[in-house]
């Protein structure tokens, strides 16, 4: 059965910031792992987790970015990791393993959005290998570090896109049918979701408790495979020296990357959700199941939230990467 999708009324919101969600708690000691966290909202996830105390290993692809982007944060490790080479993130894996620490905090932060076809060195399309495989096979190989911290939390940073698609089970890569960056971006924001899912039914004996959520609507490096005419559809006129005019409707649902981290964090960190996981947030609270037909800003899609699809993606997932739990 899946976990029960109802707002629990945590006294956050929209405008809720990272520093916020955390209101002064101490994690000196907690080791917390965050892909994509030099860029976007990962940025602010690694920052809030720092100056809480907590250590931070940040996987990289591009090292420079992230010694730039993160100077001056505390408690920071970096270390090579390309969600799109099975064998990059098992090296990844073994080398942290080695080190004997555990994982208390596991964050998916890390992704691609609305990316032209494109495929790893599988043959598997990107935005389900970067968004999904590479995250499902790095949590699987860190298993054991994860259920020595003795209450770790893992959090797959899904997205409000999730209703442009569900799984194709039948063609995940788009192998026969026609690619379409939307449904693409979509199977893998849903898959995020599901992932937590079938993630937290493992994990919850072992004290690791899983969470997926929509971090809001940000301007972020995200963003770098839109077209003009995708801005013009989010309200936003892009101009040829890259800046950008927003509308004020357009304005009034975006966050800032401090706004847009809180959800991670909370999902992280707080005690509210103590005894709980496998739900879907958003705003700093468990969101609503909704309708396959509801059309509003809020909200969970059903095949986001189904234990049966999550079951299914968690054995594709294992055929197509090769990695399973320890037995």
């Amino acid at each position: 059965m899946a976990p029960e999708q109802r707002a629990i009324h945590s006294g956050f919101g929209p405008a809720t910031t990272a520093s916020e969600v955390l209101g002064g708690q101490e994690l000196t000691g907690k080791i917390a792992i965050v892909t994509g966290g030099y860029s976007g909202i990962g940025v602010e996830t690694t920052r809030a987790l720092s100056e809480a105390g907590a250590t931070v290993i940040v996987p990289v692809r591009t090292p420079e970015k992230a010694k730039a982007n993160l100077a001056g944060i505390a408690r920071v490790e970096f270390a090579p990791l390309d969600l799109l080479d099975p064998a990059s993130i098992d090296r990844f894996a073994s080398d942290f393993l080695k080190s004997g620490r555990p994982v208390h905090m596991l964050i998916n932060s890390a992704g691609v959005m609305a990316s032209p076809l494109a495929r790893d060195a599988r043959g598997y399309e990107t935005q389900f290998s970067a968004n999904h495989l590479g995250h499902f096979q790095l949590a699987t190989k860190l298993w054991s570090a994860l259920a020595k911290a003795n209450g770790a939390r893992v959090v797959a940073v899904s997205s409000r896109g999730h209703r442009f698609s569900g799984v194709d089970f039948d063609d995940p890569n788009f192998e026969r049918r026609d690619y379409d960056k939307w449904k693409s971006y979509g199977q893998s924001k849903t898959a995020n979701a599901l992932f937590a899912i079938g993630l937290d039914r493992r994990g919850e004996s072992s004290g690791i408790r899983a969470f997926s959520l929509h971090p809001g609507a940000i301007i972020t490096d995200l963003v770098r495979h839109l077209t003009d005419d995708d801005f013009k559809s989010f309200g936003i006129a892009r101009h040829a020296d890259g800046s950008m005019d927003v509308s004020e409707e357009s304005q009034r649902t975006f966050k800032t990357v401090r706004q847009g981290a809180a959800t991670s964090i909370w999902c992280a960190t707080s005690s509210q959700l103590d005894g709980m996981g496998g739900v879907y947030c958003e705003d700093c609270d468990i969101a609503e199941a909704v309708p396959e037909s509801h059309t509003g800003p809020t909200g969970v899609s059903p095949w986001a939230c189904d234990a049966v699809l999550a079951e299914k993606l968690w054995g594709l997932s294992e055929a197509l990467t090769g990695s399973r739990l320890p037995a």
